[in-house]
């Protein structure tokens, strides 16, 4: 099992671009014992959860659209958009170019363990998936 200060330092690692790419600043840092951890970024329209259930093993990103400055509810299928289902969009209108250029900003990324490994591939995704959010018709 992680600490919940080592999630948290991998965390901040993995997902550094948000902050120097995409002008989000750590929002939240949430540790309830050994069980649940969640960081959270923020920007002017979305907020970002990165959470991880320890005793299950359940990693989860979720983009939250902020409505008048404030989250969606957790079932707002329109504004709080799981990264599973981002990655599906938009995988289908960027081309094999922008995902090797995206492989090659993480190459130096070393990884672990497993939890590192699931950190790196969400990165990867949600970096891809934030340069093309407004491109988004339709989730």
């Amino acid at each position: 099992m992680i600490e919940g200060d080592q999630y948290i330092k991998r965390v901040n690692f993995f997902f550094s671009f948000l902050n120097t790419e995409f002008r989000f600043r750590l929002y939240e840092e949430k540790v309830r014992g050994n069980v649940f951890y969640d960081v959270r970024f923020k920007n002017e329209t979305k907020i970002i959860s990165v959470s991880y259930e320890n005793i299950e093993d359940y990693f989860e990103v979720v983009v939250f659209k902020l409505q008048n400055g404030e989250m969606p509810d957790y079932d707002d299928k329109v504004e709080t958009l799981h990264l599973s289902k981002l990655n599906e969009v938009i995988l289908s209108i960027i081309d094999k170019n922008e995902i090797n250029l995206n492989k090659e900003y993480f190459r130096e990324f070393n990884v672990t363990d497993e939890l590192d490994r699931k950190l790196l591939k969400s990165a990867k995704e949600l970096r891809l998936c934030l340069k093309h959010f407004d491109d988004i018709k339709s989730i």
